[in-house]
């Protein structure tokens, strides 16, 4: 080749052709505004529970943890105690934050979101802004926003409803016996046949108590 076609080509400056977009953005991302559902503390703290409920029915032997496993649980938990707004049911950390609260690296905090999606316990909404730069409409990614779901988990079974307590049980005020009964007690306590009819005395006039209390004291007045 010439000396001035090498030099030619040297001097011409070297062009990369770009093959991705400079602000990568999820296809199914949204620029409209999310409306976030309130959730009170009360109700994150229940879901908590039943979180914990659910992995441990679903654990099994030999195996680390259940369905949500523990990097799901530790996700959640910051999800509930870390970043919902309980006022307003604002929920779109990062995964940089995600990680760095629940101290995992951010590829478990990845996987640990899409258990969690894949059980039905939450869902999320890709978000991206919409503007003009340098006279070329732009998109950038934005953190998700996330919901945590209340029912339709995948595989849980909530704990059966404990039956009403009878007025007997512990805690509650004992059942008082009728006087027949209370006359009854004491005559197997005591023996005393005096102290029967004084009970049976309590009942009420022309009631089977009186007619008792009445044939008492005959047979005490006849010495029998």
């Amino acid at each position: 080749m010439p000396a001035i076609s090498q030099r030619l080509l040297f001097d011409l400056p070297s062009v990369t052709e770009q093959t991705y977009a400079q602000f990568p953005v999820w296809s199914e991302s949204t620029a409209k505004p999310v409306q976030f559902t309130p959730l009170p503390k009360k109700a994150a703290l229940s879901l908590w529970h039943r979180a914990r409920e659910f992995d441990r029915q679903t654990h099994e032997p030999g195996k680390h943890g259940g369905a949500i496993g523990p990097s799901g649980l530790q996700v959640l938990h910051t999800f509930l105690f870390d970043f919902l707004n309980y006022t307003s049911g604002r929920l779109d950390p990062s995964y940089a934050a995600i990680a760095r609260k629940a101290n995992l690296c951010e590829r478990t905090v990845s996987d640990a979101l899409k258990r969690l999606h894949s059980l039905g316990i939450i869902t999320w909404i890709r978000r991206c802004s919409e503007e003009w730069i340098n006279g070329r409409y732009v998109r950038r990614r934005l953190t998700n926003a996330y919901c945590i779901l209340p029912t339709g988990w995948l595989g849980y079974m909530a704990a059966p409803e404990m039956p009403p307590l009878h007025p007997s049980s512990w805690g509650k005020a004992p059942v008082m016996p009728s006087i027949h009964e209370d006359a009854v007690i004491e005559l197997k306590t005591s023996g005393d046949r005096r102290g029967v009819i004084r009970i049976l005395e309590f009942g009420p006039l022309g009631g089977i108590e009186a007619a008792l209390a009445k044939l008492g004291r005959a047979v005490l007045s006849a010495g029998i």
